[in-house]
């Protein structure tokens, strides 16, 4: 993907192409005809299994007010608890608290390229696939990689979330 291709995408997509191309990452993000909003409407558009999804789930540590960042498969469900155990106590991110953290809007929140770096961890049921596709930075944007690939972009830890 070149510079005037770039500038034809939205910002949030922009800030993750740009991101993936200096780590040599093979794949663009991909924009979709539809809203992706949803880990089972990103499965459907793609024809994938709903579980190769890297949705991500923003929570607010309550100590420090920080983004934490669960990336599970669209399969599981984040088990607050587990999350909490790891990085402390948890309450709700809306809308505005994900926007102000990530840069990216509810739905189309990447794993990457967050305008202040979240707390994050990995969900190791992310494993199970070969490929996987994540949130580029806007509902109708995704992008495939490896779980491999997720944790060697993000410095993540992997870890048992669900």
């Amino acid at each position: 993907m070149c510079g005037a291709e770039l500038t034809s995408l939205p910002d949030g997509v922009q800030r993750v192409a740009r991101l993936l191309q200096d780590k040599g990452h093979p794949h663009a993000p991909q924009m979709l005809d539809d809203a992706a909003r949803t880990a089972q409407q990103a499965a459907d558009a793609l024809g994938i299994d709903v579980g190769q999804i890297a949705k991500s789930i923003v929570f607010r540590r309550k100590t420090d007010d920080a983004a934490v960042l669960v990336v599970t498969s669209g399969d599981k469900r984040v088990d607050e608890k587990k999350v909490a155990d790891l990085v402390g106590k948890l309450g709700r991110a809306d809308a505005d608290f994900v926007k102000s953290r990530t840069g990216f809007s509810i739905g189309g929140v990447s794993p990457f390229a967050h305008a202040t770096p979240p707390v994050m961890l990995i969900d190791r049921e992310l494993f199970r696939f070969e490929d996987i596709w994540a949130a580029a930075g806007h509902p109708h944007a995704v992008v495939r990689l490896r779980p491999q690939d997720l944790e060697s972009l993000t410095g993540a830890p992997v870890a048992d979330v669900v």
